[in-house]
């Protein structure tokens, strides 16, 4: 390997899509991966012929003229990423001991929609959705605006409280519940998750909501093509062991096989604590490590992937979200004899466009202390009682989902099951944590991650940045890149697609 213009440490979303814009505007990009597969979240696997995700299950607002329509066509995902349509009656349903809500697709469906299942709350409803469209408004890179200020989002949507915003938007308990019901889709905590993460969430599902065909990695392997077009290179199997710097900024990184790689400017992909792991300098000052070191993390999940009996199980076309509490924010305080407390439900999308199902994913949260007995071991060599700890788990899970779906575990081929650790050895986040650092709406300054590190030449991106999802490190990788190019520049190159 030569030297580089830029090195990319991970080949996670955010990664991927900083060496895409890097290279297309000419930089000489360098994207090194640790395993054998690019993509992070965005790996996929497979068992008795059935590809399942491992993070990236649904997307949203890919309508045209919607958000991530643009970006998908600015990043040549479009044509290269098969997707299948959810349903527009209920992409999510939100079952509750209440019963079950279906949540419709488009803002005004969105509102008849629950204004029937909620005859009484139909201008809370509508205030709703006015309040969450405008909280995306005001984000100017959700919405492709060009930036006058270094303002990605408003302050007082990060400063609210999701948990005080839905108290006035309604009393009514049920209805609260149903407007948090995707609430797994970001780990919300009751007195810390800010306004705008639960705001741009919704918005971004209620516009239109889509499931990959085939596989997650369909994304991944579209932007490394696309990288590779543009000059750029991906080394997979190449863990990056330290970052070293001289006495202004980083130089090299050496690879743990001992390989030198120099470059002008770094990207981490990694979370920022294994980020800071890798360097030894002091341009990283004690009270920036402490910060970084004493960030929260959210939880993580146990998933069990199941293989259907062939045309046996129907394909169900919408997110089954299940509580077996009358209180969605308290899944994540579950004990052992309590657990599930919630899961979700989820279908992969046949490639054939078949009415049955042929895979499924069953996710529920799981703390890390769970598996912390087993966390020097790994994959594929944590013991018998490892194993006997997945397969009680398993059972409960099925045996939850059996409750809701009658008969369904006849229709059950085989399965298999992940752990926080198998999340945390494949993605290399802290301790499996779903989506990363903890956004505390108390603490809106000191749990903001920002791009920049105390290394003049050493930039941050992926789930940490910004936000996590498809299009939250999406914008965050563009205000990554936005330190070399600057933000408007990469705009106006953008809005070329809508």
């Amino acid at each position: 390997m030569g030297k580089y213009d830029v090195v990319i440490i991970g080949s996670g979303l955010g990664g991927l899509v900083c060496g895409y814009i890097l290279s297309k505007f000419g930089y000489k990009v360098c994207i090194l991966e640790q395993h054998t597969q690019i993509g992070g979240c965005l790996q996929t696997f497979r068992r008795s012929g059935v590809t399942f995700d491992t993070g990236m299950h649904y997307i949203g607002s890919l309508d045209p003229g919607q958000v991530l329509h643009t970006y998908f066509s600015y990043l040549g995902l479009l044509d290269t990423v098969p997707v299948r349509r959810l349903d527009e009656s209920g992409f999510d349903t939100i079952s509750l001991p209440q019963g079950d809500f279906k949540i419709p697709m488009g803002f005004s469906n969105f509102v008849e929609g629950l204004s029937a299942q909620f005859p009484h709350e139909r201008n809370n409803i509508e205030t709703y959705v006015q309040r969450i469209r405008e909280v995306a408004l005001e984000s100017p890179l959700y919405n492709i605006q060009e930036i006058h200020e270094q303002v990605f989002l408003n302050p007082h949507s990060v400063k609210s409280g999701v948990q005080e915003f839905m108290c006035g938007i309604s009393p009514n308990t049920v209805l609260q519940n149903v407007l948090l019901g995707n609430i797994p889709l970001y780990a919300g905590q009751r007195d810390k998750t800010p306004l705008y993460i639960h705001a741009l969430i919704h918005n971004f599902y209620i516009q239109s909501a889509y499931r990959l065909v085939g596989g997650s990695d369909s994304i991944s392997n579209s932007l490394a093509a696309s990288i590779q077009v543009h000059g750029g290179e991906i080394y997979t199997k190449s863990q990056v062991a330290h970052i070293h710097c001289n006495a202004e900024k980083a130089v090299s990184v050496e690879l743990s096989n001992g390989e030198i790689i120099h470059a002008e400017s770094f990207i981490s992909n990694m979370h920022p604590e294994a980020t800071l792991a890798k360097l030894n300098t002091p341009l990283i000052r004690k009270a920036y490590r402490e910060r970084i070191l004493n960030l929260e993390n959210t939880i993580s999940n146990f998933t069990v992937y199941i293989v259907f009996k062939k045309n046996t199980v129907p394909y169900l076309n919408t997110n089954y979200y299940r509580y077996n509490t009358s209180d969605v924010w308290e899944c994540t305080d579950y004990t052992p004899q309590s657990w599930p407390m919630n899961f979700l439900y989820m279908h992969q999308a046949p490639a054939n466009n078949s009415k049955f199902a042929e895979g499924a994913l069953l996710i529920a949260y799981m703390k890390y202390d769970e598996v912390r007995q087993w966390e020097h071991t790994t994959i594929g060599k944590r013991g018998d009682d490892y194993k006997a700890f997945k397969q009680e788990k398993s059972e409960k899970l099925l045996n939850a989902l059996e409750q809701s779906f009658p008969g369904i575990r006849s229709g059950i081929e085989s399965y298999s099951s992940s752990t926080p650790l198998t999340y945390r050895d494949y993605t290399a986040t802290k301790e499996g944590s779903m989506y990363g650092v903890v956004r505390d709406k108390n603490f809106p300054t000191q749990t903001l991650v920002s791009q920049r590190t105390r290394i003049p030449n050493l930039f941050m991106t992926g789930q940490n940045i910004n936000s996590h999802g498809i299009l939250g490190v999406t914008i965050g990788s563009i205000i990554t890149c936005s330190e070399f190019l600057g933000i408007n520049t990469i705009i106006k190159d953008i809005k070329q697609h809508i």
